[in-house]
């Protein structure tokens, strides 16, 4: 037998054996393999003054950068506080909401409460921003306790403007390639977390000067005793959890001033963390991105 002859008949029989393991590969498990993740970002309505509070602006950023970097992520947008119709989260794997927060709180409605929990009951992971953080004590408190481990509480948790320095990070896979940096926010702190910080990741983390704990706040404007007490702690400005359900859930108290979104580090821990709760593996570097001066003046609100 020739050589060249011998050859094709190895490469046939190889061949054979390669399409017959692909042909015994479950359906379900070889289309698992190649099915994009769903992340819906979700925008409040304007709010506040220009430059400020820029949610449907955030999230076209967000939105942008995710999908010239990541591929395998499919990224839909709905602006106004909540998606026209529940099918929105049909296929959903994530959902981030960045909006107003508070007793107006778009998602807090008991309909739409018993909407997130069905998701959160089947994995989805949740992901909010800045005032979006902020719900009510009592059942939405709870829920966001037990979805992201955590919330922005009226009176308990304070809302001052101040530039923490972020300079040491956990290792975890939402702060891949984030380096130390520091930017003005309206950061809040002192957030009403799970009893004990159960399963609670500090992703962010500084420690205010007592300058910064007496106030004034945005609102009410302090200050207030229990902030002035706790002096010299270390506060939690963005955190992490894994649910027992399967589901990822972050909380990220940073948002308040549309043009931050320039800073890389502020811009990238936020990235990572959408690919985190979308169960889509973060870069050993992060998210790369880059944004122009320009593109941050882009689809403001009008006010």
């Amino acid at each position: 037998m020739n050589f060249d002859k011998t050859l094709k008949l190895v490469l046939c029989a190889a061949l054979t054996v390669v399409v017959g393991a692909i042909m015994t590969v479950p359906r379900s498990q070889a289309e698992e393999s190649t099915k994009k993740k769903k992340l819906l970002l979700i925008a409040g309505r304007p709010s506040h003054g220009p430059g400020d509070h820029e949610f449907n602006a955030g999230c076209m950023l967000l939105q942008k950068c995710l999908e010239q970097s990541v591929p395998e992520l499919v990224v839909e947008l709905h602006k106004g506080g909540w998606p026209e119709s529940d099918e929105a989260f049909a296929g959903a794997d994530a959902v981030f909401f960045y909006m107003d927060g508070g007793a107006g709180h778009p998602a807090i409605k008991p309909e739409r409460l018993n909407t997130l929990q069905k998701l959160m009951d089947r994995g989805v992971g949740m992901g909010c921003a800045h005032y979006a953080v902020e719900v009510p004590a009592g059942d939405p408190g709870e829920a966001w306790k037990k979805w992201i481990g955590g919330h922005y509480e009226h009176m308990f948790s304070c809302n001052p403007f101040w530039s923490p320095e972020f300079t040491d990070f956990p290792d975890h896979d939402i702060t891949r390639g984030v380096k130390p940096f520091s930017i003005r926010d309206e950061w809040y702190m002192n957030m009403r977390f799970r009893p004990e910080m159960k399963g609670v990741v500090s992703i962010l983390e500084a420690r205010p000067s007592d300058d910064v704990r007496d106030g004034p706040y945005v609102y009410p404007r302090g200050p207030y005793k229990h902030i002035i007490d706790n002096s010299g702690r270390p506060e939690t400005m963005m955190w992490a959890v894994e649910r027992e359900d399967g589901g990822r859930g972050f909380g990220f108290t940073g948002g308040h001033v549309h043009t931050n979104w320039g800073e890389p580090n502020f811009r990238k821990v936020v990235l990572n963390a959408l690919l985190w709760i979308s169960g889509v593996d973060v870069p050993e570097n992060g998210v790369e991105s880059s944004l122009t001066d320009h593109q941050l003046t882009l689809n403001l609100d009008p006010k």
